[in-house]
Parts: C-alpha cells; sequence; structure tokens
C-alpha cells in the first residue's frame, strides 16, 4: 500500500482538517470533532436547508457539494462508513434556517438508517424534514426496483437542481419534488480497471486479475454485472450508455446533461476518450446534449474507472443547472 497518509486512524480528521483550513471561506466546522461541516454562511434564514452526508474515500461527495446553490451542511463519515444519526442531527440543526431541512444522499442502509433517526430528533426540535434518495446505479437493480438502486455520481444532479431550488426561496416541498424528479430522471453505469485500497485494512476492497474490468461495479466494489478482459474506450462507452438510455426511455428529440466521472486514478484524458464515443452515441440517436460535465465528481480514492450518468433534462431542469452554485469543488455561474 502505497498512500500520502499519516496514522491511517486519522486520515479522515486529517483530511478534513485540510480542507478547513484550505476554505475557511466556504465552510466551518459545526462540532468540535469537525465530522458535521456547513456552509460559512449557515443557516440561511428563511430558505430550506440541504443536507448530505456519507462515507469518506468519495471526495468530491460528500463534503465537497457544501456550497452556495448546492448543499448546506454534510455529515461525514468514516472511510466508506455511515455517518452517526447524531452527526447527521447536529448537520440538521445547523442547515436549519426555518423553513425545513431536505435530507438528499445516497441509498444505503446504514445512512438510510441513521438518517431517519436524525428526523425523529429533528421533529422534536419541530424542524420539517423531507428525504431524497440518490438511486441512480442501473447496475444495481432493474427498472422495476428502482427505489432500491444505489446512489452514485448522478446524485451530483439533485444536489445542483435542489441547490438551486432553495437558493431562490422555493417551499420545503417544492425543493423535494425538484430533487425527486432529477433523481427519478438520472440513470448511471459505471466501470472498474483496479481495486481500491482501504486505509486502515491496507487491503484491496476486491480482486480484480490483470487485464480486466468489470461494468457495473458500485463505488464500495460491489460487484457489477459483467467481468470480463478490458475493451478498447469506445466499447466501455458503448457498455455504459446503451442502458442508460434504455432505461430512461431516451429517444430522438430528447435532451440530456451527460457526466463522465472519474473514480479516482483515471486521467482527465481517458475520461474525455470516453466522453467523445458518448457524444458520438447520443447525437446518432438525436438525443441532444445539453449540458457536459467531465472530471471527478464522485471518486472511490484510488480505484480507476468511470461512470457515465445521463439526466433527462427540460427547461426547468436546465435553468436549475446553468444556476450560480459555489463550493471549494464546484463553480457555476457568476459568484454574488
Amino acid at each position: 500500500m502505497k498512500k500520502l497518509i499519516n496514522d491511517p486512524e486519522r486520515f479522515v480528521d486529517e483530511m478534513v482538517e485540510g480542507v478547513l483550513l484550505a476554505h475557511p471561506d466556504r465552510l466551518r466546522a459545526v462540532t468540535p470533532d469537525n465530522r458535521v461541516l456547513a456552509r460559512a454562511d449557515a443557516p440561511v434564514q428563511g430558505h430550506v436547508g440541504i443536507v448530505t452526508g456519507g462515507g469518506s474515500g468519495h471526495l468530491p461527495l460528500f463534503k465537497g457539494y457544501v456550497g452556495k446553490g448546492l448543499c448546506t451542511a454534510v455529515a461525514v463519515g468514516n472511510v466508506f462508513s455511515s455517518p452517526s444519526s447524531e452527526q447527521c442531527y447536529e448537520a440538521t440543526k445547523a442547515a436549519d434556517g426555518g423553513a425545513g431541512v431536505l435530507y438528499l444522499y445516497g441509498n444505503y442502509g446504514g445512512d438510510v438508517l441513521n438518517f431517519d433517526l436524525a428526523a425523529d430528533l429533528a421533529q422534536l426540535d419541530d424542524i420539517p424534514v423531507r428525504t431524497v434518495l440518490g438511486a441512480d446505479d442501473v447496475a444495481s437493480h432493474p427498472k422495476e426496483r428502482a427505489a432500491d438502486r444505489r446512489g452514485v455520481a448522478g446524485i451530483f444532479f439533485a444536489y445542483k437542481c435542489a441547490g438551486a431550488a432553495a437558493e431562490r426561496g422555493d417551499s420545503l416541498d417544492e425543493v423535494a419534488r425538484i430533487a425527486q424528479q432529477a433523481v427519478e430522471r438520472c440513470a448511471t453505469m459505471g466501470i472498474g480497471l483496479s481495486p481500491t485500497i482501504l486505509p486502515a485494512a491496507g487491503r484491496p476492497t476486491f480482486e480484480l486479475p490483470d487485464g480486466e474490468m468489470e461494468i457495473g461495479i458500485g463505488i464500495h466494489g460491489e460487484p457489477g454485472i459483467h467481468r470480463g478482459a478490458l475493451e478498447s474506450a469506445d466499447r466501455v462507452a458503448d457498455r455504459l450508455t446503451a442502458p442508460l438510455v434504455e432505461d430512461l426511455g431516451l429517444g430522438r428529440g430528447d435532451r440530456v446533461a451527460v457526466l463522465v466521472n472519474g473514480l479516482g486514478a483515471t486521467p482527465l484524458e481517458e475520461l474525455y476518450i470516453v466522453y467523445r464515443r458518448v457524444r458520438q452515441l447520443l447525437d446518432e440517436a438525436g438525443i441532444t446534449v445539453a449540458r457536459t460535465y467531465v472530471g471527478e465528481f464522485a471518486t472511490s480514492l484510488e480505484m480507476a474507472g468511470a461512470s457515465v450518468s445521463l439526466l433527462a433534462v427540460d427547461d426547468e431542469r436546465l435553468a436549475l443547472l446553468d444556476a450560480p452554485a459555489h463550493s471549494p469543488f464546484f463553480s457555476e455561474g457568476p459568484r454574488s
């Protein structure tokens, strides 16, 4: 194991300390242990707060999307582990500006349990809470079980749309509606080329022989739907894109936003090669690419691989995507 770390048990704490030191104008610590962070101006009075959270190891998920026009606060778990219910509750209080709080996070059992417990605590404080779960990984369950799917990189689109709605002053129910529609109109498929190594464990999360790839792998190393010899970038893009188009029922005349996401150890150059083929496929199908995002949006430490996400868009979602947003890891539009 070769990593730029000190004590593996201090990995998360030292990483969060570095983030706070680097971005004091954007983020503040809510709790003494730095496991709950909020945008520097939180809570925003009269506006819906958006709380996210999950395990570390996925930067810029989850803490990277706390900022203006995005999320309000985040509960930070250990590597690939859920934050506690108390941390989720502290994030809720930090985000509450009097208009209620939306929980927006990935569909994983431990996260669901602890956020649900936090919602019970929030109810005792008379803080209205709604929950929307990111569930965009089409490889994890078939269409008829879409609500059970894992949340992966596509949750970025829900952050962006819901955050824009909250920023302009929409009600809690409206922000939740917009987030839910973004989740339902988004689909993601990923490929793994090499495993990640947990700092505390010092061993790979899964085994993948040299020269092989795994289609549909999860961001924690969950099994995919196909394992075989590594194929060309174009062939991989074909495998990732076709199921998304089918799942969303896209056809000629439809519009999409495209996200090509790196999982942590894949060069940006390779992501653009993948995007090139995705764009060719969509153009050939008569599907208009309205917005494009290429880069690392949801990683898995040093896992090599990528994912492709498609968000079906209309005029409303496009306006929300284009609204100003600023966090340490994402910026869109003019700052104010």
